[in-house]
C-alpha cells in the first residue's frame, strides 16, 4: 500500500491539492500561491484528514530553492552582480540591521530573553528566495536593473545567513568566547572565498566545456540530466565541502553555466522542474503553520507582520532612494524584500533545537511568513499602479505612427541603432526597462516605452501592429528570445532583427521568431571581406 511510500504520497497529494486550490485561487482573482499555501495547511499536522510527511516536504522544497537559484544564475553574469554591489551590499546590511533591531524590540516587549529576541529579529530580516524570484519572474522584472539589485541584495542576505548559521550554535554554547566566534567566522569566510575562487577559475572553463560535449552527443534527455546534475551537484558539493548554502551554490553554478552558448537551452529544460518544486516549497510552508497562533496571539502576529512588510519595506525603499535610484526602482526592491521564507524557518528551527527560542516565536515566524507571502503580490500591484500614476501610464503611439521601428534595449548597440535610423528619416520607438534611459529618450523629444519587451502590453503600447521592424539589441539571448517570441506572436509578418554571440544564439533566436540574427564577429568578418574584395580597404 502507498502508506509504505511516504515520498510518493507526499508529492502526489501535495501536488493535487495545490493544483485544485491554486486553480480556485486563480479563479477568485487571487495569486495561486494562496492556494498552494492553503493546500499545505490542509495536509499539515494541525488540520484533520490526511497528514503529509513534513520532513520530506521540506526536503523537496529545498530542491525547488536550488533549481530557482540555478535558473537565476543562468540570467545573471558576474559583471551584473558586481554592477549592483554598491547598492546591494550596504543596502542589505543596513536593512538587516534595522529589521533585526525591530524584531529584537518586539521580542523583548513579548517578554523573551535578549538572545531569543535577537534570533527572532534576525529571522525576520531575511527575504525568501522563492517568493522574490517568482514575483520578479511573473512580472518580467528579473532582467531589469531593479531585479538585479533585488537579487544582489538577496545574495548578500544569503551570505549573512551562512555566517549566522555558523555563529548561532557557538554563541548558544556555555562559555562561548569572542575568540571562538571570530575563529568560526574567519574559517567560514575562507571556505566561501575558496568556493568562489574555484568556480571562477575552474568552473567557468570546465562546466561550459562539459555541457558542450554532452550536447554534441545528441541526446536531449542526457543534456537535461547534465543540466540538473550540474545545478544540484554543485549546490550539494558547495554545502558539504565549503559550508555554503545550497541556494548560493546553485546560483554560482548557474552564473558559471551562463558562460556557455547553451545557457538558454539549459534554462528551458530546467523550467518545468523549477516550477513544480517551487509549488512544493509553498505547500511545505503551509504544512508547518499552526493556525491556533492567530487566535491565541493576534496582536503579536500583527506586530510581526508589520516588522516584515512595513519595517523592511520602508527601510529598503529609503536606502535605495538615498543611493539616488528612481522611485519606481526603489518600490520594486522594497516590495521584493517585504516577506520572509526558507532561511527564517531554518533559523527558528535551529533556535528551538538549541533551546534559545520559545515555541511561540517559531509559530509567530511561520504564521507571519504565510501572511507576508500572501500580501506580497498585492504589494506589487500597488507598486505597478504607483509607477503608472507617476508616469501618466505608458504613452502609446499616436494613430498616425506607422512604418516605425521598435528598438528594444537602449544600451550602446540600441542607442547607436536608434540614432542611425533617425538620421535616415525613420521613426523610432525605444523600449527599455531602465527608467533612467527611458526618461533620457523622452527628454530628448523621442518616443519611449518603459517596460520589458517580452510583455504583450509593452510591445502593444510601442505600436507593434503598425511597425515595420523590431530591433532587439539586448545582450542576453534568453531575454532576447522571449522578446522575439512575443513580437512574432503579436505581429506574424513584422521583421525581427536580434543580436547574438555565436552559432547557438542564431539557432535559438531564429527558433523563437527572429528574422535575422546579427553576430558581431560574423558581421565584422563579412564586412572586411566585402571591403577587401571591393578595393575599399585603403580608407580615405
Amino acid at each position: 500500500m502507498l502508506h509504505h511510500a511516504p515520498l510518493v504520497m507526499t508529492i502526489g497529494v501535495g501536488l493535487v491539492a495545490a493544483f485544485v486550490l491554486g486553480f480556485a485561487a486563480q479563479k477568485a482573482r487571487l495569486s495561486p500561491i494562496v492556494g498552494y499555501l492553503a493546500a499545505g495547511l490542509m495536509i499539515g499536522p494541525y488540520t484533520p484528514g490526511y497528514v503529509g510527511d513534513v520532513d520530506l516536504a521540506t526536503q523537496l522544497s529545498e530542491i525547488g530553492v536550488i533549481l530557482l537559484m540555478f535558473g537565476v544564475g543562468l540570467h545573471f553574469s558576474f559583471r551584473e552582480l558586481l554592477a549592483v554591489r554598491k547598492v546591494a551590499l550596504p543596502g542589505a546590511i543596513a536593512q538587516m540591521t534595522v529589521a533585526t533591531a525591530l524584531g529584537t524590540g518586539l521580542g523583548l516587549a513579548l517578554g523573551w530573553s535578549l538572545d531569543a529576541s535577537l534570533l527572532f529579529g534576525l529571522a525576520l530580516s531575511v527575504a525568501s528566495t522563492v517568493v522574490m524570484l517568482r514575483a520578479l519572474e511573473e512580472r518580467q522584472l528579473l532582467d531589469t536593473r531593479a531585479g538585479h539589485i533585488a537579487v544582489g541584495w538577496l545574495i548578500v542576505e544569503d551570505l549573512a545567513m551562512v555566517l549566522a548559521l555558523v555563529v548561532v550554535p557557538v554563541l548558544a554554547t556555555d562559555g562561548a568566547t569572542a575568540g571562538a566566534v571570530a575563529g568560526e567566522l574567519a574559517w567560514t569566510l575562507v571556505k566561501v572565498g575558496g568556493f568562489a575562487a574555484i568556480m571562477l577559475i575552474v568552473g567557468t572553463r570546465a562546466i561550459p566545456w562539459l555541457l558542450a560535449r554532452v550536447a554534441d552527443a545528441g541526446s536531449r534527455e542526457l543534456f537535461t540530466l547534465a543540466v540538473l546534475a550540474i545545478g544540484l551537484g554543485v549546490a550539494v558539493g558547495a554545502a558539504q565541502l565549503f559550508g555554503v548554502s545550497l541556494a548560493l551554490g546553485a546560483f554560482f553554478a548557474g552564473m558559471v553555466l551562463r558562460e556557455s552558448e547553451l545557457s538558454h537551452r539549459a534554462a528551458e529544460d530546467s523550467l518545468p522542474l523549477r516550477d513544480a518544486f517551487a509549488v512544493l516549497f509553498f505547500v511545505s510552508v503551509g504544512m508547518l503553520v499552526d493556525p491556533r497562533i492567530v487566535l491565541e496571539r493576534p496582536l503579536a502576529l500583527v506586530a510581526t507582520v508589520a516588522v516584515i512588510i512595513l519595517g523592511k519595506g520602508i527601510v529598503a525603499f529609503a536606502l535605495v532612494r538615498a543611493m539616488r535610484y528612481s522611485r519606481s526602482m526603489a518600490l520594486v526592491v522594497a516590495a521584493s524584500l517585504a516577506q520572509i521564507g526558507e532561511f527564517s524557518f531554518i533559523l527558528v528551527t535551529l533556535g528551538a533545537d538549541l533551546d534559545v527560542l520559545p515555541g511561540e516565536a517559531q509559530d509567530l515566524v511561520l504564521a507571519a511568513a504565510i501572511l507576508s507571502i500572501i500580501v506580497n503580490p498585492l504589494l506589487f500591484v500597488v507598486v505597478e499602479r504607483a509607477t503608472r500614476k507617476r508616469h501618466g501610464g505608458e504613452r502609446p503611439l499616436t494613430a498616425e505612427a506607422r512604418g516605425h521601428v521598435i528598438v528594444v534595449g537602449h544600451g550602446r548597440v540600441g542607442r547607436r541603432a536608434a540614432r542611425g535610423l533617425r538620421d535616415g528619416g525613420v521613426d523610432v520607438v525605444v523600449v527599455d526597462d531602465d527608467e533612467r534611459r527611458v526618461e533620457a529618450v523622452r527628454e530628448s523629444g523621442h518616443e519611449a516605452i518603459l517596460g520589458n519587451g517580452s510583455r504583450d502590453g509593452v510591445l502593444t503600447a510601442a505600436g507593434i501592429a503598425t511597425a515595420r521592424a523590431v530591433l532587439i539589441s539586448v545582450p542576453d539571448p534568453l531575454n532576447a528570445g522571449a522578446i522575439a517570441a512575443t513580437a512574432r506572436a503579436l505581429a506574424p509578418r513584422v521583421a525581427i532583427l536580434a543580436r547574438g554571440h555565436g552559432r547557438r544564439d542564431i539557432e535559438y533566436l531564429t527558433e523563437q521568431g527572429a528574422s535575422r540574427v546579427v553576430v558581431g564577429v560574423h558581421e565584422a568578418a563579412d564586412l572586411m571581406v566585402r571591403l577587401a574584395s571591393d578595393g575599399d580597404a585603403r580608407g580615405s
